[in-house]
């Protein structure tokens, strides 16, 4: 089985440690390959920024030739994870609602740490989207910027506790959900830390990615995520070199 892991930012350090990440759960036989998009911005912290990778990340998935199994969009509260169900003919997952439902199954209440505040509502938007918001117990920030997750992991657990134990102790989350694909890793340290279950966004889709294609289902092409329709985009896909 591959699994093609998807970085939205154009960080390829990162891409490595998502690959890494999701090889070191994924079952013997499953091969993780990982990609980020060939432009875009270094990291995603907002709207803008979260716009502009899911126009890249789909133009990737675009002029992808090489066969997989299923996809996994490894940026968390990004959009982009409908066009791209619409897209391929593979499982499509996204580490938010993969994390979230995963959470579920252990826990009544979970809660997210993410990076910035400014990514709040993102998250709070994608986790909406999936009928899951009614199961949060909040969402709150580290501070650590994206781009600093990979430096210092220590430091990066250490900025993360704080904000998980309010979420247990003052909000009743059960569950924790690492709130940034660039955390993946980091589910152990701060588990160890806090005292309670933590769940890896990458590790969760790759797991379930693994299951879906075991049980032989993908999308539905009833309504929703039909393929899109078949149309002139001017100058998309731009040609590769």
């Amino acid at each position: 089985m591959r699994i093609l892991v998807v970085n939205p930012n154009t960080t390829a350090s990162m891409t490595e440690t998502m690959r890494r990440g999701a090889q070191r759960y994924a079952r013997p036989g499953t091969e993780i390959v990982a990609i980020e998009p060939e432009w875009g911005p270094e990291s995603i912290e907002g709207f803008f920024e979260g716009f502009l990778s899911a126009a890249a990340v789909l133009e990737r998935l675009a002029t992808w030739t090489e066969p997989v199994d299923a996809v996994v969009m490894a940026g968390y509260g990004e959009p982009g994870l409908q066009g791209a169900m619409e897209l391929m003919d593979v499982p499509v997952l996204d580490v938010t609602s993969a994390s979230a439902h995963m959470a579920c199954l252990i826990g009544h209440r979970f809660g997210v740490v993410t990076t910035l505040d400014r990514c709040v509502p993102q998250i709070e938007i994608a986790l909406g989207e999936a009928g899951l918001m009614g199961r949060c117990a909040g969402i709150l920030a580290s501070g650590v910027c994206v781009l600093d997750v990979d430096d210092d992991t220590s430091a990066t657990v250490a900025a993360m506790a704080p904000q998980a134990r309010r979420l247990v102790e003052e909000a009743g989350a059960e569950v924790i959900c690492l709130g940034c694909g660039g955390m993946s890793g980091l589910d152990e340290g701060l588990a160890e830390a806090v005292g309670v279950p933590v769940v890896d966004g990458l590790v969760a889709a790759v797991k379930l990615a693994e299951s879906l294609v075991d049980y032989g289902l993908t999308t539905s092409r009833a309504r929703a995520y039909q393929r899109p329709l078949p149309k002139r985009i001017l100058a998309w896909p731009r040609p590769r070199g």
